[in-house]
C-alpha cells in the first residue's frame, strides 16, 4: 500500500462526460414519481386498491406542504374511478336529529384525497353550534374525505393526542360518532353516528414514527410502511437523465426559470456536496426549490445560469460566515494556537466540524491534539475522558488505536512508558472517532520522540489493524484547515491527510481546487497507518533495510527497561 497525492480532478465531481445532456437537459419532459421512487409508488399503489382493509400507512418523508402536495397528487392519480356512495344529510326537528343515508346531501364527500400540514379537532371532526337559536352540524375535514384518503402530518396527532385517539378510533370502527370537542360538556343532543371509510397516511420524520411505535406498536407493525427516498445513485448518464428530469418536474411546478446548459454542472456540485458523495443525487424536493429559488433571484435573459446558481451560493456563505469569521480571527490573532508551519514532537493538527446549536451550516475548524510520553506504568490517559467532555464514541476510537499499537509493538517487556492525549484548548465536549488517526500519529511521534510536521493536517478514524476507515465532514474540514492555511501564508507544503474511502465524498469550493492544481496545497489519501504517519514525521513506518519508528519506538522502550532495572550491591556487581 502506498499514500496516493489526490490530482486536482479528484476533488469534485467529473461532469465532462455529460455535456451532450447539460445541452438539451433543460427540454427533457418532467418525469413521474413512480421511476424516481419505486418502492414508495408501490406502497401508494397498494394502499389505494380497494380491496385492502388496511386503514393505516405510516410514510417516512418530511412534513412539509411540499411533500403532502405531491403525495396528494400521486394517490389522486392511483385511486380507482368508481367513488363510494357515502354520506348523506341530518334533519333537526324540535328536540330530535335523525340522520338519512342518501349518498347527497351537506355531510357527502367533496373530495377524494385531502392533506393537512396542521388541524385542529373542530377542523376535523365537524362542529355543533347554535345560531339565533337553531342547533346546526358543521361538517369536518372527515366528512368531506369521507370514503377517500385523507393525509396528515404525524406531529399534528402527536401533539393532540385525544384526537388522534378519537380519529383513529372512528377509522377502526368505520362509524363517525359525533363528541364534544369540551370533556366538561356534553354534546346539546343525541346525534346519530354515520358510517365512515375512510384512510389514513400519516407522514412523519423518523423520531415522529419512533414515537408513534412507542405509542401504538400493534398499530405501528401492522400498517403498510413507505420512505420517501432523499437519494438516488449516480453511476451512469441514464441516471443523470432521470435527475434532470426531476428538477425540470420541480422547476415546471414552481415557474423557475429554466436551467442554462452551463448550469447544470454548478447544480450537481451543489448537490453533490449535499449529499457528501459524488454518486448520489439529492432527492430532497426543499433542498431542490431551495436551491432554484435562491439563484432565480439572479437569473440572466429569463434563466438560472452558472453564475447565477454561484452568486447564491456565495451570498449564502456570506450570510452564514459570521462564526467562522470570529473563529478563524482567534487563531490569527493567537488566541487559539494553531501552527501550520515548522514540526513539533507530539502534536499534531486535528480536523474537526462544529456545529453551533441553532446555525445551519456545519463549520471545519483545526484542533491542536497534543500527546506527551514519560516515564510509567504504562496506562494511556484520554484527558478529555478523565475530566467527563469526552464522548462514549471518542473513548472507543482511543482504546481501539491504542490496542493497535501495543499490538503492532509486539512488546516481550512490560511498556515503560505512560502518555497523556488531549485536544488543546478544547472546552466543550468532545465526540466521535474522526481523531483516532491523529491521535494514534501523535503516540507514535511522542514515543518515537521524532517531530511531526505541523503543515500537514489529518483526519480519520481507525481500527484494531490500523486501516483508516471514513469519517462525516470531509469537506469542511479541509477547508477550514485550507483557510487558516491561506491566511497564514501557503507554503506549497501544506495540506491534509484523508481516508481513502472519503476520496467520492470530496467536493471542494473551487479555491481549494484551484490551490491543489497550482501546487499550493495538497491532499493526500491513505488506507493504513503506516502510510499517515511517514508523511507526517518524515521517516518510514516499517522498514528493516533502514530506521524506522517502530524500531525507535522499541529501542526507547527497551533504554527505559535497562535503567529501570534494580542496581545490585556493589559486592555483588564485582563479583559479576
Amino acid at each position: 500500500m502506498t499514500n496516493i497525492k489526490l490530482d486536482w480532478q479528484a476533488l469534485q465531481p467529473n461532469n465532462a462526460p455529460y455535456q451532450a445532456l447539460f445541452n438539451s437537459a433543460a427540454e427533457l419532459s418532467p418525469i413521474t414519481i413512480d421511476e424516481v421512487q419505486p418502492r414508495l409508488h408501490s406502497g401508494l399503489f397498494l394502499f389505494c386498491q380497494a380491496s385492502l382493509r388496511q386503514p393505516f400507512m405510516l410514510l417516512k418523508a418530511e412534513e412539509s406542504n411540499a411533500y403532502l402536495s405531491l403525495l396528494s397528487d400521486t394517490i389522486s392519480s392511483l385511486l380507482p374511478e368508481n367513488r363510494p356512495g357515502i354520506g348523506g344529510y341530518y334533519q333537526i326537528e324540535h328536540q330530535t336529529i335523525t340522520w338519512h343515508s342518501t349518498g347527497e346531501g351537506f355531510f357527502a364527500p367533496t373530495e377524494r384525497v385531502a392533506y393537512r400540514e396542521w388541524i385542529e379537532p373542530e377542523q376535523l371532526f365537524g362542529n355543533i353550534y347554535t345560531h339565533q337559536g337553531v342547533l346546526q352540524l358543521q361538517p369536518g375535514l372527515i366528512h368531506h374525505i369521507n370514503g377517500g384518503i385523507l393525509i396528515l402530518s404525524l406531529r399534528t396527532l402527536l401533539s393532540q393526542p385525544l384526537m388522534w385517539v378519537r380519529l383513529k378510533q372512528m377509522i377502526i370502527q368505520r362509524r363517525f360518532d359525533w363528541l364534544s370537542h369540551d370533556e366538561k360538556q356534553p354534546l346539546p343532543l343525541p346525534i346519530p353516528s354515520m358510517e365512515l371509510d375512510l384512510r389514513l397516511l400519516l407522514v412523519g420524520d423518523r423520531l415522529s414514527l419512533e414515537e408513534l411505535q412507542s405509542i401504538e406498536p400493534e398499530l405501528a407493525n401492522r400498517a403498510l410502511y413507505g420512505e420517501f427516498e432523499l437519494d438516488m445513485p449516480f453511476h451512469e448518464e441514464d441516471d443523470l437523465t432521470v435527475w434532470c428530469r426531476y428538477v425540470n418536474g420541480i422547476i415546471q411546478q414552481q415557474n423557475f426559470p429554466p436551467l442554462s446548459a452551463d448550469a447544470w454542472p454548478e447544480l450537481i456540485k451543489l448537490a453533490a456536496r449535499h449529499t457528501e458523495d459524488q454518486f448520489q443525487l439529492p432527492l430532497d424536493i426543499q433542498w431542490v426549490q431551495q436551491k432554484l429559488e435562491a439563484a432565480a433571484i439572479y437569473h440572466q435573459e429569463n434563466q438560472i445560469t452558472k453564475d447565477s446558481l454561484q452568486q447564491a451560493e456565495d451570498n449564502r456563505t456570506w450570510r452564514h460566515g459570521y462564526l467562522s469569521e470570529r473563529s478563524m480571527d482567534e487563531i490569527l490573532k493567537g488566541q487559539v494556537l494553531i501552527r501550520t508551519q515548522g514540526s513539533v514532537i507530539g502534536q499534531i493538527n486535528g480536523l474537526s466540524v462544529l456545529e453551533y446549536p441553532g446555525h445551519p451550516d456545519p463549520m471545519g475548524e483545526p484542533s491542536r491534539i497534543s500527546c506527551v510520553a514519560h516515564l510509567g506504568d504504562g496506562e494511556f490517559i484520554d484527558v478529555e475522558r478523565k475530566v467527563e467532555l469526552g464522548g462514549n464514541i471518542h473513548a472507543k476510537g482511543m482504546m481501539i488505536m491504542q490496542a493497535y499499537l501495543i499490538s503492532e509493538l509486539k512488546l516481550d517487556q512490560p511498556q515503560p512508558f505512560s502518555a497523556s492525549i488531549v485536544f488543546e484548548q478544547s472546552y466543550g465536549e468532545v465526540d466521535g472517532d474522526s481523531a483516532s488517526l491523529a491521535e494514534l500519529c501523535a503516540l507514535i511521534s511522542a514515543l518515537s520522540q521524532q517531530p511531526i510536521d505541523q503543515q500537514i493536517a489529518v483526519t480519520g478514524a481507525v481500527d484494531q489493524f490500523g486501516y483508516v476507515q471514513p469519517i462525516g465532514g470531509v469537506n469542511e474540514k479541509i477547508e477550514g484547515f485550507f483557510r487558516l492555511c491561506h491566511y497564514c501564508g501557503l507554503t506549497g507544503h501544506q495540506g491534509v491527510i484523508i481516508p481513502t474511502t472519503n476520496v467520492q465524498h470530496l467536493c471542494l469550493h473551487q479555491d481549494v481546487v484551484n490551490a491543489v492544481k497550482n501546487g499550493q496545497f495538497h491532499i493526500w489519501a491513505v488506507e493504513h497507518v503506516s502510510e499517515a504517519a511517514p508523511l507526517l514525521l518524515g521517516i518510514p513506518y516499517y522498514d528493516p533495510q533502514k530506521e524506522h519508528l517502530l524500531a525507535m519506538i522499541h529501542e526507547r522502550i527497551t533504554q527505559a527497561n535497562i535503567q529501570e532495572r534494580p542496581r545490585l550491591p556493589w559486592f555483588l556487581r564485582w563479583l559479576g
